[in-house]
């Protein structure tokens, strides 16, 4: 679909200087495009302390004016997930009309970060000049639930995509990358704005179970009543209706969705944001859930298991596929994770052949994460278990 303007591959022959160099000017010749927009990297730990040579050499030969990137311990190119990678991934796009800049943020500034102007100011990126963001962050030194809250705040409904860098677990060291240089804390980000969007597909590999249901008292991470019963009651008949083989399934796979938009008149798979039950009391009726629900929220409750998680990133890519069937799409990333791939499904790609299946050919880059971003409704959130894929897109009108 969009083989002219994105290209991606792998490379594995570790630090041979001369032969990465060659490789990198023989895949900027792969893209018959005038010029690349942008490179994206993403590196196995094996090249740590090489970071900054292998990034000068892509820059240099394969022609690229905005490199950005991170670490990952699971690699994908194409339609290929590459676990346990050592070698790194390299994706160059063409993105006609573009405006971009790579951004570079700290924990420092996450603590100081107030009001609805901060990172505009501090980016030089204004709220109504950005389109999307494609972020990555170092995991151990930057506290990403608070870095998103205030983005969200400064650059409200902008969708952001990426995931967590990974390293050598349980090693806690990852890099990220922006043109040459490597960071070993905080964050990188590029602001795509002009004739380019961003749009995808969030898959918190869940599918729904039961009806969707009411929260009528809420104390914290407790939730007590659901429709004025008890909750724990609630979940009990939802799981006691459903047939015997999937009360089976939901055996140690219960998880509950919150409503992002409680103004839909009906929801639909990718309408909740999924978080953990992380526990109940049948004396007591409460349950405990990973999140802040809210009185008067919408909920269902959630499978997650290879099944679920297959059925709802198929039935995801097809609805964005018909979504977008008169967009010109110029490529894509994709984001795992950890949690994902031969480890859950049985065998490997299963994420990037479904990505392909349905808008490939088309080159994708992308990495095993140690915790996905994306937006559900609105708003962005860091999720697990979760496959983002963030398309470059043509801006509509």
């Amino acid at each position: 679909m969009s083989e002219e303007t994105s290209i991606a591959a792998y490379w594995s022959d570790g630090m041979n200087v001369a032969g990465l160099a060659d490789w990198a000017r023989r895949l900027r010749a792969r893209l018959p495009a005038k010029s690349v927009s942008l490179g994206l990297v993403f590196m196995s730990p094996k090249f740590f302390p090489h970071a900054e040579q292998v990034l000068e050499i892509l820059r240099l030969d394969a022609q690229i004016p905005l490199l950005v990137g991170c670490s990952g311990g699971g690699l994908v190119a194409n339609a290929e997930e590459l676990e346990g990678a050592t070698g790194l991934v390299l994706a160059l796009y063409s993105l006609p009309g573009a405006k971009l800049k790579g951004v570079r943020f700290t924990q420092e500034q996450v603590e100081a970060a107030a009001g609805e102007n901060f990172w505009p100011v501090e980016t030089g990126v204004a709220q109504d000049k950005v389109n999307g963001w494609l972020a990555f962050l170092d995991p151990f030194h930057l506290d990403g639930e608070k870095w998103l809250s205030s983005w969200n705040r400064n650059y409200s409904t902008v969708p952001v995509y990426g995931g967590l860098a990974s390293g050598n677990f349980p090693e806690p060291r990852a890099q990220v990358y922006l043109d040459g240089e490597v960071f070993e804390d905080g964050g990188v980000a590029i602001a795509v704005g002009g004739d380019v969007a961003l749009d995808g597909v969030i898959s918190q590999g869940c599918t729904p179970i039961g009806e969707a249901w009411t929260l009528t008292r809420v104390e914290q991470n407790l939730i007590r009543n659901i429709a004025n019963r008890p909750a724990y009651a609630v979940l009990s008949e939802t799981v006691q209706n459903l047939p015997p083989e999937e009360q089976r399934k939901v055996q140690g796979n219960l998880h509950i969705g919150l409503a992002v938009n409680e103004y839909l008149e009906d929801f639909h798979r990718g309408d909740f944001l999924v978080r953990n039950l992380l526990g109940g009391d049948p004396n007591s009726g409460v349950l405990a859930v990973g999140a802040l629900p809210r009185m008067g929220q919408t909920i269902q409750f959630q499978r997650r298991d290879a099944d679920a998680a297959s059925e709802d990133l198929k039935e995801l890519l097809a609805r964005e596929k018909t979504r977008l069937a008169n967009t010109k799409i110029y490529g894509g990333c994709l984001f795992c994770c950890n949690g994902r791939g031969k480890n859950l499904f049985g065998r490997p790609s299963h994420d990037s052949e479904l990505v392909q299946a349905q808008f490939g050919p088309t080159g994708i880059a992308g990495f095993f994460c140690n915790g996905e971003i994306g937006p559900v409704g609105d708003r962005n959130f860091l999720h697990g278990f979760t496959a983002a894929l963030a398309l470059f897109v043509k801006k509509s009108a």
